[in-house]
């Protein structure tokens, strides 16, 4: 079934000039990247984007890491894009992440403070219908 889902590389992947070979595997994949835009991302759209965590005690951490640069937001569509981009995302901890998948090869070690692992994705239709109405509004 073709779905759309949000994706986003994250400040560190940015900021560690990873954004052509995410895309690359995204492409690679079959997916087509409908809209991108670079962000910088506001702690308001954050707290609507993470509002689920708002008031934990990680959250300070986790805004500080996420307005700490831009951000590339992007609309992904293909057949089970929500299911395929988490697999191909890789486990949340990079050090738990599979070699040949983006936080596997691409992603450095955890830090407990901050979730430094390059990229996001939608975890449903539902979410990804959010999330893209939230970033591209």
């Amino acid at each position: 079934m073709i779905e759309r889902t949000f994706m986003m590389i994250k400040p560190d992947g940015v900021q560690r000039g990873k954004v052509g070979e995410i895309i690359r595997r995204i492409e690679n994949k079959g997916y087509r990247i409908v809209d991108i835009k670079m962000v910088r991302p506001t702690e308001i759209l954050l707290d609507a984007h993470y509002a689920e965590h708002v008031g934990k005690s990680f959250y300070p951490s986790l805004v500080a890491y996420m307005t700490s640069g831009p951000v590339i937001a992007m609309i992904g569509e293909g057949t089970n894009i929500v299911a395929g981009w988490r697999m191909l995302m890789g486990a949340t901890n990079p050090t738990d992440a599979a070699p040949g998948t983006i936080r596997g090869d691409l992603g450095r070690e955890w830090q407990s403070d901050a979730i430094m692992n390059l990229v996001h994705g939608s975890d449903s239709v539902t979410t990804a219908k959010r999330e893209i109405e939230l970033w591209f509004s």
